[in-house]
């Protein structure tokens, strides 16, 4: 999601490398810019091609160091991470301490492989020391993916886990690339579409960006905030962070964490930091709530209430456990609440008590709700949820100076993080959006400090939106890091960060014109911010 003034970075390919439609050209033939990208060496080739998709939408296509020599393949030796997750983003776990990596080596070594340890070194943040973050080991250097993957099978074959990877990945500055850019701009003064968020039919299940898109007959779109994938972190497709659609707040934040604000105008975008306070009031008593359509008990990205273990501070890509929330229902979420433990109260359209369900989940009268209790709230539930008692469900939103943030039905809001860049300056708070784990460095070196797919969202000096995806995990197309996310951000006068990794999708001229990075292609998602065409 990533995104909202965040930084949701992801280089976008050629067409030709997805098999998309074709795009065409502006009149004006590719040329090397002025004010180019600050990415690799100052004397790289880059070229931008622009486009008019409808009036105040553009797209420019960017392609820096395409003419780069390839770089070698190694393989890294490492422990898979996320054990039994199905989430391919998963950062595996690739850091020893010195003693334990040279050790390591020294073992491959002795059964015949070119072992090395290298130590990773990685630079500061707004809000994070840098340095060196851990020591890896790598076997080999190959001219080609299969000659790495030889090496890699010939070590699982004597008991060791690894995987090859490609040296273009690892950040490195020199680097030469080559790195592809799509970058989607809304020009409110221009613009008379809508510029929209859309979960599809349901927060629960996932569809791809394109599905969306189509469904909404929209001129383009992008993959938007982050979402649960694992069923062990809550039911796929349901925003890990807030969620605002159509001013309805369908999603609480991740407590602190940046989030996208965008208009249908294409007006007035900005990124804030957002709190939550939720409520469900009876005659003579009140519950707060935990949370809004999600499973009792999971809070993926953490930054929930002071019980939630480990942290009440944002995690990213962990999922924290309470065994006693109260969260509401919707019929947004989906067919049938999460059934389990505890009870629910189920609440006609008008908010009166139709009956209390245990064990809960189940279907939702239309245009009822529901709340679950679990733990210590169940008997609390239980007697204030009397059958045909009127009971109220409030939530408000507040901002990081404490004022109440009231969406309009025209507003839309979206999760993301972490935060690149405030006030045109660079502000990378990867420790404040839960991208540090401590005690976990892989999860750093995997997810911040290498190079991945990215989307990119956030506002220029204009008052232009800017939504940016960047293509990666392919020779052809780098990625980027953390830090060069912010890099491409201030350059291209942006704020944020979206969900990045094989959900980085842009979609235009009726198809996806990257090439996401998952083998299997598009992956579903949880919502896209789209844009849609004007009234005729």
């Amino acid at each position: 999601m990533n995104s909202r003034l965040f930084g949701v970075g992801a280089v976008l390919s050629v067409l030709a490398v997805v098999g998309g439609p074709a795009v065409p050209a502006s009149s004006a033939p590719p040329s090397k810019t002025v004010g180019a990208l600050p990415l690799g060496p100052a004397d790289l080739t880059e070229t931008r091609t622009t486009q008019q998709l409808q009036p105040g939408v553009t797209l420019t296509r960017i392609v820096r160091g395409a003419d780069t020599p390839a770089l070698a393949w190694t393989v890294e030796v490492s422990i898979p991470g996320g054990a039994g997750s199905p989430d391919p983003d998963a950062p595996p776990s690739a850091l020893n301490d010195h003693a334990s990596a040279d050790d390591l080596a020294a073992h491959l070594r002795e059964h015949g492989f070119e072992a090395r340890a290298e130590a990773v070194t990685t630079q500061a943040t707004a809000d994070f020391a840098g340095g060196t973050l851990g020591w890896r080991v790598r076997v080999g250097e190959f001219g080609s993916q299969s000659a790495a993957t030889a090496e890699r099978t010939r070590l699982r074959t004597a008991g060791y886990t690894g995987a090859a990877v490609y040296r273009g990945w690892d950040g490195e500055p020199t680097d030469r690339g080559p790195w592809r850019i799509d970058v989607l701009t809304i020009d409110p003064h221009r613009f008379h579409g809508a510029l929209r968020a859309s979960y599809g039919p349901d927060l629960e299940n996932r569809e791809t960006t394109s599905q969306l898109v189509a469904a909404a007959g929209a001129t383009a779109g992008v993959n938007a905030g982050f979402f649960v994938l694992d069923p062990k972190a809550g039911a796929p497709g349901d925003p890990a962070g807030v969620g605002v659609y159509d001013g309805r707040l369908l999603s609480e934040p991740v407590s602190g964490r940046p989030s996208l604000v965008i208009h249908d105008s294409g007006s007035r975008t900005g990124i804030v930091r957002l709190t939550w306070q939720g409520e469900l009031s009876g005659p003579g008593a009140s519950l707060p709530l935990d949370g809004i359509n999600r499973v009792p008990g999971l809070i993926r990205n953490c930054g929930g209430t002071a019980d939630d273990t480990p942290t009440s501070l944002p995690l990213h890509d962990a999922t924290c456990t309470d065994d006693d929330e109260l969260v509401a229902f919707t019929p947004e979420f989906g067919q049938r609440t999460p059934s389990g433990d505890g009870v629910e109260a189920v609440l006609d359209r008008h908010g009166k008590v139709l009956e209390v369900r245990s064990p809960r989940g189940g279907s939702l009268p239309e245009g009822g709700s529901s709340v679950q209790a679990t733990g210590r709230y169940v008997s609390q539930l239980t007697e204030l949820a009397q059958t045909g008692r009127q009971l109220r469900m409030r939530a408000a939103l507040k901002d990081s100076h404490g004022r109440a943030v009231s969406p309009s039905p025209s507003t839309s809001i979206l999760n993301g993080g972490p935060e690149l860049v405030r006030d045109g300056r660079t502000r990378v708070t990867v420790a404040a959006d839960g991208m540090v784990q401590p005690g976990n460095p892989s999860f750093y070196y995997g997810w911040v400090h290498k190079r991945n797919p990215r989307t990119l969202a956030g506002v220029d000096a204009a008052g232009r939106t800017v939504l940016v995806t960047a293509d990666g995990r392919s020779t052809g197309a780098l990625g980027l890091s953390i830090p060069e996310s912010a890099a491409v951000a201030k350059a291209l006068g942006l704020r944020d960060d979206l969900d990045g990794g094989g959900s980085t999708t842009m979609v235009a001229g009726g198809g996806v014109i990257n090439a996401p990075s998952d083998a299997t292609g598009e992956r579903p998602v949880g919502d896209a911010l789209l844009v849609l065409p004007g009234r005729k």
